[in-house]
């Protein structure tokens, strides 16, 4: 693991340890041992604690053996000449700092209740809106088992402009992710972007404004870790289970805009341990061999058009195409349709001109996703003959990509064209 990464995230989670322990103490003389802290009307607890200890907070006092189980966890800062193998130490200390930042959530909600709005919407004076409680866990939260909702994006920080957020925003949602906001990148939050941009928020758009500091980043991973324990039949404590049952289950990653910090860096530790990988906009130290995520553990430097797209095939998200975006209706129905003499506008091949279909695989930094290039007269331009030579070349990639898999793939073109109303595709090699 890159030292650079693990030093950052060492250093940030002793910070965000600290600032834990301290609120702790001044929760505690001014409330006592006996005061009921949680967040609002949940089985769970606080989510991650009890997911991973099996520990269930329920007043005040009951933070102390967790803080000291917290500071245990907490590796020593790393020494400039010593090099070590940093990936546990490193791991750990992004643990710690969910259980320290839950810890920090909690008593914000005993010295400010109406902190958060503790609803699905916002409101017109505060976006906020803090954990999911269990009625609106349970409706969203089916979403991620019955494959309506594959994952989430954690999105820390702001982009460069409401422009690209809303953008970005539009990608994730037309995968069909959540996403996820908190914390702020000179002074400006992806959240507020969006609405400066006139983009609706809340979590019926699946644009959950969590909170304004990134210790809000705990309301994702913890809606994660209740995901496993609701409806992935896993036990509280049974750390393993839920860490490889979000692995395996639950698409998500995090996306940090702007300038990475030591505790986004500890927050970004943290979330490897889910197997959640980190792709960023700036250019920090990478981690690209596979280990404890199914692929890359950080990626950085990615373009703000090409993030969304490399974040799903960083974390092997597979999205579903529900809509072809072309001016006719498309789908199986259509792959029967003849197209008789009298009505053909435009014909390509079939003896009269030339015509090719040619597959080909090539590396997956080479392809770009989506990507259509029309070299040549457009359909439109044919001439009065209607006739045309035509040549459809496509290029492929994909992680288990394999020169086998070209021929299978070029014959897949005569169902896809001819799920088109209106045209026929006839033969292939």
């Amino acid at each position: 693991m890159s030292k650079i990464i693990a030093s950052a995230a060492i250093r940030g989670a002793h910070k965000i340890v600290e600032r834990a322990e301290k609120k702790y103490e001044e929760a505690l003389q001014k409330w006592g041992p006996d005061q009921e802290v949680g967040f609002p009307n949940t089985a769970y607890y606080l989510p991650i604690i009890y997911a991973i200890l099996g520990t269930p907070i329920k007043k005040l006092g009951d933070v102390k053996p967790v803080l000291q189980r917290t500071r245990s966890l907490l590796p020593p800062l790393v020494k400039e000449k010593v090099h070590l193998p940093y990936l546990g130490p490193a791991l750990d200390a992004g643990m710690a700092t969910f259980f320290a930042e839950e810890i920090i959530e909690a008593i914000r909600y005993l010295e400010n209740p109406n902190f958060y709005t503790k609803q699905e919407d916002p409101l017109p004076d505060n976006i906020w809106l803090g954990a999911a409680d269990d009625v609106i866990f349970r409706k969203r939260g089916v979403e991620f088992v019955d494959g309506t909702a594959p994952g989430f994006a954690a999105i820390v920080g702001a982009a460069p402009s409401p422009e690209i957020a809303k953008k970005i925003a539009t990608e994730l949602q037309e995968k069909n992710l959540y996403i996820f906001m908190c914390a702020e990148y000179a002074g400006k939050r992806f959240s507020e972007q969006l609405v400066e941009g006139g983009v609706q928020i809340g979590w019926p758009t699946r644009l959950v404004s969590f909170g304004p500091d990134v210790s809000a980043a705990v309301f994702a991973i913890g809606f994660a870790c209740r995901v496993a324990m609701a409806f992935g039949g896993v036990k509280p404590g049974d750390f393993r289970k839920n860490l490889i049952y979000n692995k395996d289950r639950t698409f998500a990653f995090v996306m940090p805009l702007g300038f990475v910090t030591d505790e986004w860096y500890a927050n970004a530790a943290g979330a490897i341990n889910w197997g959640f990988p980190t792709i960023a906009d700036t250019p920090i130290p990478e981690i690209l061999p596979t280990g404890v995520c199914t692929y890359e553990h950080v990626v950085s430097n990615v373009p703000h058009d090409q993030i969304v797209q490399r974040a799903a095939e960083v974390r092997g998200l597979k999205v579903a195409v529900a809509e072809v975006p072309i001016p006719v209706s498309y789908g199986p129905a259509f792959e029967g349709e003849r197209v008789r003499g009298e009505d053909i506008a435009v014909e390509c091949g079939g003896g009269r001109t030339h015509a090719v279909e040619w597959v080909t695989s090539k590396p997956m930094d080479e392809v770009e996703d989506g990507r259509v290039e029309l070299i040549g007269p457009d359909l439109d331009q044919g001439g009065p003959s209607g006739r045309l030579p035509i040549a459809i070349v496509a290029e492929v990639a994909g992680r288990q990509m394999q020169e086998d898999f070209e021929p299978i793939l070029e014959r897949q073109i005569h169902h896809l064209i001819n799920y088109a109303q209106g045209i026929m595709h006839i033969g292939q090699r």
